[in-house]
């Protein structure tokens, strides 16, 4: 994908590989760059860092809250209006709680589903209407290596992620005609503060998100429709193809041991 002198709208901005993203795609050529979060303050300070780094694109503030449809949509609408399309959409807003299934607390759980399942189902539905009536569009959603091998005492997480890879799969299809591309980002176990509370699994070395999003854009302008990122992620995925009993083993040992 050519990021020429294009908009990009990027979810869940203010943070970890959001945030990442969001500062490799202000140096990228974009003309603009459209930042949703649901905190305004966080925002405002990463709109600051990125013309600070580049005074030629124009940065938008959306504050939002992702699981509020409407709110949702009448924002798109608005934005969309006021600034033009959108060629470039990332879902990348999400939350992550780490607990044995038996263990689970609802209120998590819905929290999971209603943010990075639903959330990114209603904000992909805003952009891609409006992508199909201009005829092009990039529509990149962000899952995890945990999108393709689950992950013991993050069940609901992965559940999460393997539907959107689902989603993504059906939807590459269906919106191809219209020349819109679906594109999964798949990173591995990334150092943010939405997981600095966790206890790890062994084997596994956290990526930095700078790293996640420099392979991201890589991954973009090669017009990839999976980017794994990281050496485990290639190896897991491989390993769960040719040899799923070994990894089942590998994430059992590698289990932490939560309390």
């Amino acid at each position: 994908m050519n990021l020429q002198g294009k908009t990009a709208l990027v979810t869940g901005a203010s943070r970890g590989i959001g945030r990442a993203i969001a500062l490799e795609l202000a140096q990228a050529g974009l003309e603009r760059l459209i930042i949703v979060a649901r905190t305004r303050s966080h925002l405002e300070e990463l709109s600051q860092e990125i013309t600070y780094r580049n005074a030629d694109i124009e940065v938008v503030i959306l504050p939002l809250d992702l699981t509020q449809a409407i709110e949702v949509n009448t924002a798109i609408a608005k934005t969309w209006r006021d600034y033009g399309p959108i060629h470039l959409l990332v879902n990348c807003a999400g939350v992550a709680h780490q607990r044995p299934f038996l263990q689970a607390r609802l209120p998590d759980v819905y929290q999971e589903i209603s943010l990075n399942l639903i959330g990114l189902y209603t904000m992909t539905r805003c952009v891609a209407r409006r992508m199909v009536s201009q005829g092009e569009g990039t529509i990149v959603n962000v899952s995890s290596l945990m999108g393709k091998v689950a992950a013991p005492t993050m069940s609901t997480y992965s559940a999460t992620k393997f539907a959107i890879l689902g989603f993504s799969d059906a939807l590459r299809g269906e919106l191809a005609p219209h020349n819109i591309r679906v594109v999964t980002l798949l990173p591995t176990l990334t150092d943010t503060d939405m997981i600095r509370e966790f206890q790890k699994f062994r084997w596994v070395r956290a990526l930095t998100p700078q790293r996640v999003a420099k392979t991201f854009i890589h991954g973009l302008q090669r017009d990839r429709n999976e980017i794994l990122v990281g050496w485990q992620s290639h190896v897991a995925v491989w390993c769960q193809r040719f040899a799923p009993w070994l990894l089942n083993r590998i994430l059992v040992f590698a289990m932490p041991q939560l309390a």
